[in-house]
């Protein structure tokens, strides 16, 4: 850690109160930020420019600019099904989100801006383990290239600043997530959630098959989202640069197998089919997480079992709470 580096400064969150921002959140407080500013969405619409305008004049009081920091995780986000019913929304809300908030930042001044990508920017037959320096080589997969492509906007906007301004901007691209308090509502969720969901629903229901998408043979790799807490703040701390930097756990797994390992966990009995009808998704992905290593002294921690373990515990302590 980096001795002292949050002292005297005070931290935009965005997204703060969400899945990865509450972890994220805590790593800060962890790592000694004790001045953090949380912009509800009942406060602020971020998809407006005069919104953050006033967030960041709010954010800002009493502040020197050079002491802000901010990290924003904030975005609209779903699975395939989601990304599908909604491609325009998706690029929309989350290009608009980025740009002002990153140009804003520039405008005033700010220390530092942490931006939060996606796996879903890399090309659809990105060569495996993506590299950083393979995020150009095509077109994202179809069915989440709007999100994807609207968040990698993010980085050339870093470099071009960086470029111009000088403006201190990082770029870091997060495989997926899971982990506790993550989003199970069936029509959004992300697949470890809907299937922990759909397996634990079935058998309380005593369904003899559960049926999912797609053929399973593409594969995952999934990061705990404590460990993507700890390295975002990590990198907030430690990296000035605008070259991109993937987190992931190095750990990449079939949806067949992480679907049978998930109803083997959660207890389920019966058939499992796959409905080919349905789209797979990018057929591969996993990351090259060396320059994680290399450039932050970082690596995931967590064991896959133990983290899906965890989070189906969450999941069954919480359910009442859930939509």
């Amino acid at each position: 850690m980096t001795e002292n580096f949050w002292n005297g400064k005070r931290v935009v969150v965005t997204g703060g109160a969400g899945f990865l921002g509450s972890f994220v959140v805590e790593k800060l407080k962890a790592h000694g930020a004790s001045d953090i500013f949380i912009p509800q969405i009942e406060n602020y619409n971020l998809i407006d420019r005069d919104d953050i305008r006033r967030m960041y004049k709010d954010a800002l009081a009493g502040m020197d600019p050079k002491n802000l920091v901010v990290i924003h995780l904030a975005a609209h986000v779903g699975g395939i099904g989601a990304n599908r019913e909604h491609p325009a929304e998706f690029f929309y809300d989350n290009l608009m989100m980025g740009v002002e908030l990153m140009h804003q930042a520039w405008q005033n001044e700010i220390g530092k801006f942490t931006a939060i990508g996606t796996v879903c920017a890399y090309p659809k037959f990105t060569p495996v383990p993506f590299k950083e320096d393979d995020l150009w080589l095509g077109y994202p997969e179809e069915t989440n290239a709007p999100y994807g492509l609207a968040k990698k906007m993010m980085l050339v906007q870093s470099q071009s600043y960086r470029e111009q301004y000088g403006f201190n901007s990082i770029f870091i691209l997060p495989v997926n997530l899971y982990g506790p308090g993550d989003n199970f509502n069936p029509a959004s969720s992300h697949v470890i959630p809907a299937l922990i969901r759909k397996a634990i629903e079935a058998q309380e229901r005593g369904d003899q098959e559960i049926i999912a998408w797609g053929d399973g043979t593409p594969t995952r790799e999934f990061l705990y989202v404590e460990d993507a807490a700890e390295g975002i703040v990590v990198a907030t701390e430690r990296y000035n640069s605008s070259d991109p930097i993937n987190l992931g756990s190095g750990h990449e797994i079939s949806i067949k197998d992480l679907t049978s390992l998930i109803l083997r966990l959660t207890g389920y009995k019966g058939k499992l089919t796959w409905d080919t009808s349905k789209p797979n998704g990018q057929p591969r992905r996993g990351l090259d997480v060396s320059r994680a290593k290399n450039r932050l002294g970082w690596q995931a921690s967590m064991d896959f079992e133990t983290g899906l373990t965890r989070t189906i515990e969450w999941f069954k302590a919480n359910r009442n709470k859930i939509k």
